[in-house]
């Protein structure tokens, strides 16, 4: 088997037949195992999936485990020579199966790759990332970023984008893995839920000697957020659900940089939200949604508590 490509679903069945058939079409002649793991879905998937792909491998969750931990339960699965995770909302080009398989097989040095996204509108997203650290969060946070050049953002779009390029983290959504690297250092770490997943697995193959590579040379089109959606109310402009990002943001930091850097990265958090707060009063703008940051200043605190500054995840 050539490749063998897990498929995590959530309250997304409008999303699974057009995902799917977007795979078959760009297969060609690469063999493919797909496996879909249903993570307890309340919108007729389970149904959709028996009826119309038991040509796939299913696995049906009674409860939402969360992305990272349904990807780890296809591992015992796996037959492929390579690993693709896929996103539901992630439709791939005819040529992005063949061209990323090329590349694997010409790079043996790369143990994860990653390629153009753009949303639904042909609009490029962030495709290859930097590493995040307290500080950086922080700058971009609080919009002090262009006053400090050399600050490395986590979402940096300043570059040119249609060049292969190593890098620090890919995105989930069109992650594919060499096998070699997954019997390594396994999948994802099951601490976190939803977010930092890929960014944390990112850092353990480069730490394991192998590279991360951005391939310009394919598109795949991701809609964003259409799992979150369903798992509650999504951030303003970002699409993700605060209190997961916010948890896997301190279990990452903990995990990777400390005791220390997760206390910082709170305070930091904060004084983003104050800034902001400042910002907003210095232009005379009227106290309306002020409150929004003095809540999320809160749940930031409470989450370090409850996850023991960082140590374990609350679900």
């Amino acid at each position: 088997m050539d490749i063998s490509v897990i498929i995590v679903s959530y309250n997304t069945s409008e999303l699974l037949g057009k995902c799917v058939d977007a795979l078959n079409k760009a297969k060609g002649t690469l063999s493919l195992q797909v496996i879909i793991v249903d993570n307890a879905s309340q919108d007729g998937s389970r149904a959709l999936l028996e009826n119309k792909f038991s040509d796939c491998d299913l696995i049906f969750n009674e409860v939402n485990v969360g992305f990272g931990r349904a990807n780890n339960q296809a591992l015992p699965l796996l037959q492929g020579r390579y690993v693709l995770l896929l996103n539901t909302d992630a439709f791939i080009s005819s040529d992005t199966l063949d061209k990323t398989i090329n590349y694997m097989e010409s790079s043996p040095n790369c143990g994860v790759l990653g390629v153009k996204l753009v949303g639904r509108d042909g609009e490029l997203q962030p495709s290859c990332r930097y590493f995040p650290y307290p500080i950086s969060v922080f700058m971009s946070r609080s919009g002090l970023a262009r006053f400090f050049s050399g600050i490395k953002l986590v979402d940096d779009l300043s570059w040119d984008h249609d060049s292969v390029r190593k890098c620090d983290w890919v995105p989930g959504c069109y992650y594919l893995i060499r096998r070699e690297v997954v019997d390594q250092i396994g999948l994802f770490d099951p601490r976190y839920f939803l977010y930092y997943e890929e960014v944390d697995h990112c850092r353990a193959v480069k730490n394991a000697g192998w590279d991360v590579v951005y391939f310009p040379d394919t598109m795949v089109i991701h809609l964003g957020g259409e799992s979150a959606k369903s798992e509650g109310e999504l951030t303003p402009g970002s699409q993700q659900i605060e209190a997961l990002q916010i948890e896997s943001e301190l279990l990452y930091f903990r995990k990777n940089h400390g005791f220390m850097a997760v206390c910082v990265g709170a305070i930091l958090t904060s004084l983003a939200d104050i800034i902001q707060v400042i910002k907003k009063l210095l232009k005379c703008k009227r106290p309306i949604g002020f409150a929004n940051y003095y809540k999320h200043i809160a749940l930031v605190w409470r989450l370090l508590i409850l996850t023991r500054f960082g140590s374990y995840p609350t679900r």
